[in-house]
């Protein structure tokens, strides 16, 4: 029978007093699917069906190699980027400031020996003894002497002025850059170890270890472990004296004390006609989905899925005089 017509059949005897309608539905317990992180195959089940686990213990583990291979290339070019970093801050060491002295004053040898090379090239021209091809050689060959002296000198001033604050920035951002591939390849890699978020019990894990899910399917499914709660329906003439907060009792077959427990939520819409299909004599067929946590110690071992019957202690009503 559904919910809604077995609540039309209490209603008429509890007319007179709505806070005996009681609230049917069933015991539930949380939910939770931990789900796969990347398309790899399943290597390990570390618990079994059934078992109980604490939060943040392994639950399945998928194959790792490949997330791991990308975070060790990623962790390289981190390492490149830091070194390079360093050395545009720490500017540039003794040896290589030597080293581009040494180049000028090649450099401004060479040009001399050009040079004079060049004079002496002219001087034959002028006399009829040289050639224009050996002037014309001299001339390229003392150009291209100045211009290895000029390229000398210039790179010997960037090692003595140092790194500019451009090529400081790349340095940074790629350094950056670096830092946060290596951190997301690393948080993927992390989580191909599925773990739990609570503790809980384990109520399936539908791959066996070589099968490989797709990212996004359920690996593991955990039942919360704690108290249970009840999802209800709450009859129309409750719905305007409730709110969240508000103290239940809540009775299963089985028990002949009732359970205490405590209004969660109730929705705002109703869960089957809608109000404005109904006629006044109608409405009280209305009914609201609402969720009641269940306080009392006693509990914590009930199953979910029982049925439940749920009465409220309902706010007092305040008629509003003109």
């Amino acid at each position: 029978m559904r919910p809604w017509l077995l609540l039309v059949l209490v209603l008429g005897a509890c007319r007179d007093d709505p806070s005996q309608l009681p609230s049917l539905g069933t015991l539930e317990r949380d939910r939770i699917e931990l789900t796969a992180e990347a398309d790899e195959p399943v290597v390990e089940h570390a618990v079994r069906e059934g078992d109980r686990v604490e939060a943040g213990a392994l639950i399945v583990r998928l194959d790792g190699g490949r997330i791991a291979a990308q975070a060790e290339r990623a962790r390289g070019v981190r390492d490149e980027a830091r070194a390079r970093l360093d050395e545009l801050v720490s500017g540039p060491r003794r040896e290589e400031i030597a080293e581009g002295r040494a180049q000028l004053a090649g450099a401004e040898g060479t040009l001399r020996t050009a040079r004079l090379e060049l004079e002496r090239a002219e001087e034959l021209a002028r006399a009829d003894f040289a050639s224009r091809a050996r002037l014309d050689e001299a001339r390229m060959t003392f150009d291209a002497a100045r211009a290895a002296r000029d390229a000398a000198k210039a790179r010997l001033a960037a090692l003595l002025t140092g790194s500019r604050v451009e090529e400081l920035a790349r340095g940074e951002s790629a350094l950056a850059a670096a830092e946060a591939a290596l951190a997301e390849a690393e948080l993927r890699l992390a989580r191909l170890a599925v773990r739990a978020p609570r503790a809980a019990i384990v109520d399936a894990l539908p791959f066996e270890p070589g099968e490989r899910p797709a990212p996004g399917a359920a690996v593991a499914v955990l039942v919360a472990d704690g108290a249970p709660w009840a999802r209800v329906h709450v009859p129309e003439p409750l719905r305007t004296r409730l709110r969240p907060g508000a103290r239940a009792h809540v009775r299963i077959d089985g028990y002949a004390e009732a359970f205490e427990g405590r209004l969660r939520s109730i929705s705002h819409e109703p869960a089957f006609t809608p109000y404005f299909a109904l006629t006044q004599r109608d409405r009280s067929r209305l009914s609201y989905l609402a969720e009641v946590d269940v306080t009392s110690p006693e509990a914590l071992a009930l199953p979910a899925g029982v049925p439940v019957e749920v009465t409220f202690e309902l706010e007092e009503q305040h008629a509003h005089v003109e």
